[in-house]
């Protein structure tokens, strides 16, 4: 069976049960800065499943895309995705356990729909958790005992932490497996009953426990019922509650999987097409190598997700959602180089997922999304090979370090990687890879300490920045900290022009919030003052001015004018930012290209003593 056909027939089934088919929301949430990605078919649907009225009644189904980041790094094995589709059927406040099992059976082993072995189903039930007064969940063990009878089979049940036996077919698991926990602290959630597939039945009866089955993949899990029938309180008990919801998830891909009787995912119709594609594209087999396989995995799989979130409305940038984005793409291209793809290949790959799920998702087939990938990749291309050329003429030093240590030491090893940052644009993860594709030990977090301290060390960014939610790497240049630094050079030119000439830095800390700068001044500044810095630097940022990067001598920079602190020992070389005639400073970056790239109005929020002879200004651009 097809990906297409499954869908189908999913949507299909859940029609003529009374099910209203709701269409996928995009991959990017709405209104939810908690959360990058919808990760799950419930999460579009939260608001409903605590309350609110759903315009197509109580009874839904859909396909979702989802987009998973957290297994970025996992990707290429046999089994983890970063894009991928979640089939829902979803009860609000309707039917409950009886009709969300026997449809879930029904569904599965019916000739009509997928015809699975029936003998090669296994599910699992709550356990229950006496500490937090939520039972187990006896209510579905019978369902589905009834359900399997119907076909001739005897399930036994299988305790908790048990070893398989002859008969069983139902496995209790407890909380941190089969209890779908609240949003937060309190609300909704219930116990959940999963369903497991046997890959491998020529092996004989089950042998272990429920988890060394799943670690071993003779069980795949295809799908999941969550029963929403408590209410989590604040004191950590469980009361049942009124209205009770059913939120189920069936993984297409896996399904897929396992109607095929392929061994990984990769080997299915959703990804033959692109690696048909990336073989002719690199001249190389997909069954060549491991290595091989690993790259074209990646480049498959991060091509795909970055279409969809392409198509979803976002562009890679420095921060956030857009710093994923240009992750995917970035790392996809490395694994083209891998694979001795010299030229630029991502917009071919592209073509071909937009012609697999064009007609399922209209908003792929969009020309804008080759444009953005072709942006990316020429961009990276360039940091790539620059990058890589100076990390094989690090090669002999980093070999003598890790001969010395039996590990490469943590200080050099964030130094090295900020330099090809810092020069090159180099990711800190590619540094990683790097290492490790040459076989180099090394301690990933200390590393990642010392690039930080290196880039605090350059003023490039602030503290929190560094702390934020991506550590290392693109992450840490952070759109609204690059702008609020371009911000800070015209606010000392605009101090310089309305205080006089007096006026240097004497300090800043910028994050993607607010700057504060601290500059020479002996007295508090009049209102007047700090509104005439205010229309200076409005002013700049409204002129459209050019920002130019000029590579000069200190000697040069001083004749040239330059604002800078010069009894600071520079290297032979400075570079120096000239912003329009507005402002021209001495300065490591990072900067925007043209002041009309700071959106927003700049704001003097706070201005105050910071020490003798020292004023300090705290200003955003909102």
């Amino acid at each position: 069976m097809t990906a297409r056909e499954l869908r189908q027939k999913y949507l299909d089934f859940f029609k003529e049960k009374g099910h209203a088919i709701i269409p996928s929301a995009s991959v990017v949430p709405e209104n939810d800065p908690t959360t990058l990605f919808i990760t799950a078919g419930m999460h579009p649907l939260v608001p409903y499943l605590m309350g609110e009225k759903h315009p197509d009644g109580d009874k839904l189904a859909d396909v979702q895309k989802c987009i998973r980041t957290v297994d970025i790094d996992e990707v290429g094995d046999n089994r983890h995705l970063t894009f991928f589709e979640m089939l829902g059927n979803w009860s609000l406040g309707d039917y409950f356990k009886k009709d969300a099992i026997s449809w879930s059976f029904e569904f599965l082993t019916n000739k009509k729909w997928l015809g699975l072995d029936p003998k090669r189903i296994y599910v699992t039930v709550f356990a229950g958790d006496k500490k937090a007064g939520a039972g187990k969940d006896e209510e579905s063990v019978g369902y589905w005992k009834a359900e399997f009878k119907k076909l001739g089979i005897d399930a036994g049940v299988c305790e908790l932490n048990q070893k398989a036996e002859k008969k069983s077919r139902i496995f209790m698991l407890g909380m941190e497996d089969n209890f779908w926990g609240p949003a937060g602290e309190t609300g909704p959630c219930g116990p959940c009953s999963e369903m497991f597939y046997d890959t491998r039945p020529e092996e004989g009866e089950l042998q272990g426990t429920h988890e060394e089955l799943v670690k071993s993949f003779r069980l795949m899990e295809i799908w999941n019922d969550v029963f929403m029938e408590f209410n989590k309180k604040k004191d950590g008990t469980y009361e049942k509650m009124a209205r009770q919801n059913v939120d189920t998830g069936m993984g297409l891909e896996r399904t897929v999987t396992v109607l095929s009787g392929t061994p990984t995912v990769f080997e299915t119709d959703l990804f033959l097409p692109i690696l048909q594609k990336i073989e002719e594209i690199s001249g190389k087999k997909y069954d060549e190598s491991e290595e091989t396989k690993r790259a074209m995995r990646i480049i498959a799989d991060h091509i795909k997700a970055s279409v969809f979130i392409i198509a979803d409305g976002m562009e890679p940038s420095n921060v956030q959602r857009g710093y994923v984005l240009r992750r995917l793409i970035r790392r996809a291209i490395r694994q083209g180089h891998i694979l001795g793809i010299n030229n630029n290949f991502t917009a071919e790959i592209t073509k071909i997922v937009q012609e697999m799920y064009g007609d399922v998702y209209p908003e792929v087939d969009n020309n804008k999304i080759l444009e953005v990938l072709n942006g990316e990749e020429e961009k990276f291309r360039k940091t790539l090979e620059n990058g890589l050329k100076e990390f094989d003429k690090l090669q002999n030093f980093i070999a003598q370090e890790y001969q010395k240590n039996s590990e490469l030491n943590y200080i050099t090893g964030g130094e090295l990687a900020f330099k090809l940052y810092q020069t090159y644009g180099f990711p800190l993860e590619m540094f990683f890879e790097e290492l490790d594709s040459r076989q180099i030990i090394y301690i990933k977090n200390k590393v990642e300490e010392s690039f930080n301290k290196e880039l605090e060390k350059h003023q490039e960014l602030s503290r929190t920045a560094s702390a934020g939610m991506f550590k290392g790497g693109l992450a840490d240049t952070l759109e609204k900290t690059t702008q609020l630094h371009t911000t800070a050079h015209l606010m000392l030119a605009g101090l310089r022009k309305v205080l006089g000439s007096h006026i240097h830095q004497k300090g800043s800390n910028i994050n993607g919030e607010r700057l504060r700068f601290d500059f020479s001044h002996p007295e508090k500044m009049t209102d007047e003052q700090k509104k005439a810095v205010e229309d200076f630097v409005n002013g700049a940022i409204k002129s459209n001015a050019d920002v130019i990067l000029e590579e000069m001598t200190v000697d040069e920079a001083k004749s040239s004018g330059a604002e800078g602190e010069f009894e600071h020992k520079y290297g032979d070389k400075v570079k120096v930012y000239t912003i329009g005639q507005y402002s021209k400073e001495i300065c490591g970056g990072p900067h925007v290209k043209n002041t009309s790239e700071i959106k927003g109005i700049f704001k003097i929020k706070k201005e105050e003593s910071s020490s003798a002879g020292v004023r300090r200004i705290k200003a955003t651009v909102n």
